[in-house]
């Protein structure tokens, strides 16, 4: 059986605050980075999540870790729930996520900026080319 396990961490980082919403699932693992703005109150992250949940850009799959599947103590389970809540910012497989995720936009983002200044270049060679043969049209 495959679990399911998301995570946001909301943080202030000058001069906005970030939700950091990570899922592990069927052995990958993906990241989104979302910005809030002002601070946050609870119930409009969760009205937020319910609202825009399907618009998340996530970060291209790394592959997850597999947890142990022993039981763990209940008493061991607060303590590491108390550690995550005591601890400030995100794991840096998160970052690592968002890293790759920055790289392959700004791929992209070459790619289309390349593609657009020759198709503009061509644009002025056609119009060079047409004003070349109106100027000698008449003679």
């Amino acid at each position: 059986m495959d679990t399911v396990v998301s995570k946001l961490t909301v943080l202030f980082e000058d001069p906005f605050w970030l939700g950091i919403y990570e899922r592990e699932a069927c052995g990958k693992y993906e990241v989104s980075r979302i910005i809030f703005g002002a601070e946050p109150k609870d119930y409009e992250v969760y009205a937020f999540l319910l609202k825009n949940h399907s618009g998340f850009r996530f970060s291209p799959s790394m592959e997850a870790e597999k947890p142990a599947a022993k039981p763990v103590n209940p008493k061991r389970l607060k303590r590491i729930i108390n550690k995550q809540l005591n601890e400030c910012g995100f794991s840096s497989k998160a970052k690592q996520a968002l890293k790759l995720q920055q790289e392959e936009n700004k791929t992209v983002r070459k790619s289309h900026s390349k593609m657009q200044k020759e198709e503009e270049e061509n644009r002025q060679f056609l119009l060079h080319q047409q004003k070349r043969k109106n100027k000698h049209r008449g003679h």
